[in-house]
């Protein structure tokens, strides 16, 4: 079941111990209104099995996988936010920016996220009514 879960929908894995992390996560099952995305930690048993070693040691890119592609840093919030579908699409125009300036915006968030947004003891529990849209 976790597997057909994994292939039949686009999993963002993300930083469980990350407050923006977190918040992103929150907004964007807000958003999903049709569930299409499911979500894993970088730190749990599903990104150490089916992601390469470099994304899960060291935590400071959100990875995507949707379905055929891993995408990473800025590329893969862009496409998280596209999948959502409706006018969320019309953030693909940021993809015209070049790779260097919207990574390096990602990359300058990514290095003070911790210290502008928090970092907790461990990483988030889903509610009951998450816990659907969340692999292990």
């Amino acid at each position: 079941m976790e597997a057909a879960a994994t292939t039949l929908h686009p999993v963002v894995f993300f930083d469980g111990v990350c407050g923006l992390c977190n918040g992103f996560v929150d907004r964007l099952m807000r958003w999903d209104r049709h569930r299409v995305l499911r979500y894993a930690t970088l730190q749990g048993r599903t990104a150490q099995e089916r992601l390469p070693a470099d994304h899960t040691e060291e935590l400071n890119s959100i990875v995507f996988f949707d379905g055929e592609r891993l995408l990473t840093r800025s590329t893969a919030a862009l496409h998280i936010i596209m999948k959502l579908g409706g006018a969320w699409k019309l953030a693909g125009i940021f993809l015209l920016l070049p790779h260097f300036i919207r990574d390096g915006v990602y990359n300058w968030i990514a290095r003070n996220r911790y210290q502008w947004f928090g970092k907790h003891d461990t990483c988030r529990l889903p509610s009951p009514e998450e816990r659907a849209l969340f692999l292990p």
